[in-house]
This record gives structure tokens, sequence and C-alpha cells, in this order.
């Protein structure tokens, strides 16, 4: 099946402009694209999905089993013409010395084909031994072609083209201009979700007129032929037959939106029947068996959050009458009785007796390790979770008493020992998890759906 792995050396090479600005452009020629995120995102599948047309999926060797990887990627692979990856950090960037869970293994093991986008801001003849270095660091991964990003002008684009011809067999697959009109805005968490970027379409319109002008869109199709047959991959276990029927809701709006596709999907083919709420505007909470808040921006929104008393308080009786609940991040922080960020401050819901404190440097950043503590169905007694997170804010010190799901084997959670509040059949944490596979938090939680409906 057709893909490219779009990596880099480094962070911030411009892979998310060219990732969108490509999708759009094979979308234009009538091609269905599939797109996927290395590792662990929100925000980047959410502009993937606007730009494609379809939904965009993390594989993330922290969070999944290599097989499990294998099986999410050729089930949506085999449904499209070409499909692209969106690496994350540089090529060989991993958590280990070996490389184990880094881009170039992801791309060694589905077989792909690499395309480095490299900023070359203030380069020319330095873009040789960077190429030749890379290819040479591990020859099992296939560089077929650099796209050179930020290029200052006609002059710059023709030494860069003379060196790469001269010094390496590497093709120039595409040269992009600088141009601060194709970057994406960025706010304190990395790139600011397209679902609440109005101007987004025309955003991703022009990243494709451009890489549709400057890079070889024929020569990109031929080589993703190149990729190996997509793997033979098991499907997913089944949820519990209990599940049909149940109403479960989950915050959709501009403040909240970080799910995993995947989580979303395996819910539906449960038969649960997925409830969108809107925390900014909505006045009436539906009637509900479960209720999941992701994360997002709150504290973006503290004002209209605040403004919604009667959903605010809504959602306080009933979860603490025992709804089954299920946040993580900017959930966590919703539940809290405050949030503040610099000279505001807004009252929140109110079950997580806490205030939340916005800082300018992220508190905790990186993958996580949880070992459940038992308080919760969610969180059973000596397991380790892996997870991850990625906040600036810190919570005051919650009561004494009060129960937490886990203990930290890696990360911060709460206060770099504990992470997640339990009351009743609420689990409200910093860090994320992915809702399915054998850890998964989506088969114990709708158990606790199925029995609070009874």
């Amino acid at each position: 099946m057709p893909c490219l792995y779009l990596s880099a050396a480094h962070k911030s090479s411009g892979k998310t402009t060219v990732t969108l600005g490509l999708a759009r452009a094979l979308r234009q020629r009538g091609r269905q694209v599939q797109v996927f995120k290395k590792g662990p995102d929100y925000i980047d599948p959410i502009w993937h999905g606007q730009a494609s047309g379809r939904p965009s999926y993390n594989l993330d060797f922290h969070m999944m089993a290599a097989t499990e990887i294998d099986a999410l990627y050729a089930r949506h692979a085999a449904t499209a013409d070409i499909s692209l990856i969106e690496g994350n950090k540089g090529l060989y960037d991993g958590m280990d010395l070996e490389g184990s869970n880094s881009n170039a293994a992801l791309t060694k093991r589905l077989g792909i084909p690499v395309v480095l986008v490299l900023d070359v801001v203030g380069m020319t003849r330095g873009v040789a031994p960077l190429v030749l270095g890379y290819q040479a660091f591990d020859p099992e991964v296939r560089i077929v072609g650099v796209i050179l990003n930020k290029v200052g002008g006609p002059r710059h684009e023709e030494k860069l083209r003379a060196v790469m011809a001269r010094y390496t067999t590497v093709p120039v697959l595409g040269v992009i201009p600088r141009d601060s009109r194709l970057a994406v805005a960025e706010r304190h968490l990395g790139l600011i979700p397209g679902n609440e970027m109005i101007e987004a379409e025309a955003r991703i319109d022009a990243m494709a007129a451009v890489i549709a002008r400057h890079c070889d869109l024929d020569r990109l199709e031929v080589l993703a032929q190149g990729a190996d047959p997509l793997p033979l991959g098991a499907l997913p276990a089944p949820l519990p037959k209990s599940a049909a029927g149940l109403r479960v809701g989950y915050l959709h709006d501009r403040a909240f939106g970080f799910y995993y596709q995947e989580d979303l999907d395996a819910l539906r083919f449960a038969g649960v029947s997925l409830v969108p709420i809107n925390a900014l505007a909505d006045r009436v909470l539906p009637a509900l068996d479960g209720l999941l808040i992701g994360g997002g921006f709150p504290e973006v929104f503290i004002r209209e959050l605040e403004a919604n008393a009667e959903l605010r308080a809504q959602l306080r009786t009933v979860i603490t009458a025992g709804l089954p609940t299920y946040a993580e991040c900017g959930g966590l922080m919703y539940l809290a009785d405050a949030i503040v960020w610099g000279e505001t401050r807004g009252s929140m819901v109110g079950v997580v007796p806490s205030t939340v404190t916005m800082g300018e440097r992220p508190v905790g950043r990186g993958y996580a390790s949880l070992r459940g503590t038992g308080a919760s169905p969610l969180a059973v007694l000596g397991v380790e979770y892996p997870a991850h997170e990625f906040h600036y804010s810190s919570l005051s010190a919650l009561p004494l008493g009060t129960e937490r799901a886990y203990d930290i084997v890696r990360g911060q959670g709460f206060d770099g020992r504990q992470d997640g509040f339990v009351d009743k059949n609420l689990l409200a944490s910093y860090c994320h998890r992915r809702g399915t596979g054998p850890q998964g938090w989506i088969a114990p939680f709708l158990k606790l759906c199925a029995e609070w409906r009874t």
C-alpha cells in the first residue's frame, strides 16, 4: 500500500506544514489520503483530519504493542489510496539509547520509505553531510528524498540543489520558500487545534497550493509505491456486549477536544451512543450512562465556562451522585473548584476539591508510567499503565484522605508521586491513557456505565 513517512533532523522543521499541504494537495488530485501521527499527540491529528477529510490515528510504541501498531496501520491504510505518517521530533530520536521507539524503528517495522523535511535556514554546503550522516547512521532506513524548507530565495535554492547533486544520491523532491503565512499559530501547549481556528481551511488550502507548486507530487506518489505490503494484524479484542445501547456523553467544543480517534471508534463499535456536549453553550445535560471529559484548553475559556453555571451545576450533581466519569488533564481542570491564569480566575464544576493554577512553563511533559492503587476499577492494584502528559498547570493540595488512582513510576502527575483523583465513579487525572488494548480504560469504564444504568 503506498505510504510515505515524513520525518526530519529535529523538531520544528516544518513536518506538520508539509504533511497538511501534501494531504490536501493529494486529496485535490482525487486521492483518498490516510494520515497517521507517530507518538502521543492530539492536536496534529485534528489538523490531519481537516486536511485529508479522514480521521487521523496515532502510532505509539510506548502506548501500544508493536502488533497493535501493525493492526491499526493496516486497518486504515487498506481503505486509502495513499497514506502519510508524520513523525515526531527527529528521525532517530527516542526514549532509549538504541532508538527502539524512534521514528526510524517505526519506518523499519512497517517498511515505509522516508522523506526528510529539512529546515535549511542559514545552511548551504552543510546540508550534504547532514543527509549523508542520516543515511549512514542506519542503512536499513530508506531515505528516498528530501524536501528543503524555509529556503531564502533563488540563489539559496540553486546552491542547495547543486550541493545535494554533487555530494549525495538523494533527490530533492521539493523546495519550499520561507513564508511566515504558512506557519500554524502556536500557543503554550503547541499548535493551536485546527477545530478552534476559523481560518483553518484557508490556511490548509494555502499550504496545499505551496506544496503543489514547489514539490514534485508525481514523484512523491511514485516513491510511496515502495512501501512494503500491509502487515497482517489481529483485530482488536471485542468490548463488553453490555455496552450496546449505553449513552456516553463527551465534552467536544473549543475548550475540549483531545480524544484519540481509535478510542472513539472502539466505543462506537461496542454499540455506545456518543453524545457530544458543548461546555460553552449547552445549558441542559442530557440523560447519560457515563461521561468523558478529554483534554483541551479550558484556561483559554475561563470566562465562558464560568458563565455556563447551569451546566456546571448539573455536572456537579450527577458526578457527585456517582455517574461514571473519566476525565484527563483539561477535564481534570474543569472539574476542579476554580482555574487561575494570571489575573483571571473562574469557578469551575467543583467536584475535585482543589484550585488549578496555570504556570509559564511545563509542569509535566512527556511519557509517563502509572501503577494502579486499586482505588478505582480503572486503576487495578499493581498494574502498570503506559501514559503521557503535557500540562502547564498544577493543583493546590488536595484534602487529606482523598483517594488517588495511581502511584507515579515515571512522570509528574499531581506532585511527582501520585495522580488521579477518585471519588465514587469519578477518575480525573493529569496523565492521558490509551482507551483500547489490554490495559485500556474503556472496558472497565463501560462496565461501570452498565452497572450505573441498571
